[in-house]
């Protein structure tokens, strides 16, 4: 497995003052997000808070995808295309949103239920990706190894009944929005590189409530579960520093 670039506490700086205005914009994007609001209409307006803020998007454009975020509805894992398709009670929405602010980029996620309280299996699948999740970043910490991290999430969504992506993976972030490194949400065979002092990365759950294989719909983009099964999508920037991993996606 490829190495990261290690970052200095400047560069980690920067980092947190991207990843602080992507918290911002997804500040923005909960107060749009109930029934009836187009998808495309949300990822229009958050194109314009990041421009407006002196940042890029860093989905827009990249590989050649059309937007500024993913948006993705139920048994779409992610990369959804946004379109013209309306949030509906009972959707299980994930949206995915990068930035670059002064060279650097962020990268999270969140999903949400929409209109109301979610229904007992809904609820349990997106509480158990957030679970995964925290329970993975606490193990971003120098010493540890990448795979400590991804026994973490798994070990967390597969208690629970569900199963977590694999063909899928966190990543490594910085000056580009996907570095060389990547941190899978299971853990494959052999070992893995050991986390240090200064390693970024985008870790970013993805559970299933059905099998974890998916497939890819003509659009060449949007991924979906194989068996149509929910999906649940959390994501956060984190820093392996010296007292521990400092999140840099929080508000």
């Amino acid at each position: 497995m490829a190495r990261a670039e290690l970052k200095t506490p400047d560069e980690i700086a920067a980092m947190r003052r991207s990843g602080k205005l992507l918290a911002a914009t997804f500040g923005m994007i909960r107060k749009m997000v109930r029934p009836g609001v187009k998808a495309e209409d949300i990822d229009a307006a958050a194109e314009s808070f990041i421009r407006d803020h002196g940042a890029t998007p860093s989905f827009l454009g990249y590989r050649g995808y059309p937007a500024t975020l993913c948006i993705s509805f139920n048994e779409q894992v992610v990369h959804g295309i946004p379109g013209d398709r309306k949030l509906t009670e009972g959707d299980l929405v994930g949206i995915d949103g990068g930035l670059i602010l002064d060279e650097f980029h962020s990268d999270m996620a969140e999903s949400f239920y929409i209109g109301g309280t979610p229904p007992p299996e809904i609820d349990r699948l997106m509480k158990t990706t957030k679970r995964a999740l925290e329970k993975g970043l606490t193990k971003w910490v120098p010493g540890n190894r990448i795979y400590d991290v991804s026994r973490a999430i798994q070990t967390e969504a597969e208690s629970e009944g569900f199963s977590v992506v694999r063909a899928l993976v966190g990543h490594g972030i910085g000056r580009v929005m996907h570095e060389d490194l990547q941190v899978p949400n299971y853990v494959p065979p052999g070992t893995s590189p050991e986390i240090k002092e200064g390693m970024t990365a985008a870790i970013e759950p993805m559970v299933n409530a059905g099998t974890w294989e998916v497939r890819c719909l003509k659009d060449k983009w949007t991924i979906v579960t194989a068996d149509g099964s929910m999906s649940c999508h959390f994501e956060h920037t984190v820093a392996a520093t010296k007292d521990g991993p400092r999140i840099l996606t929080l508000p």
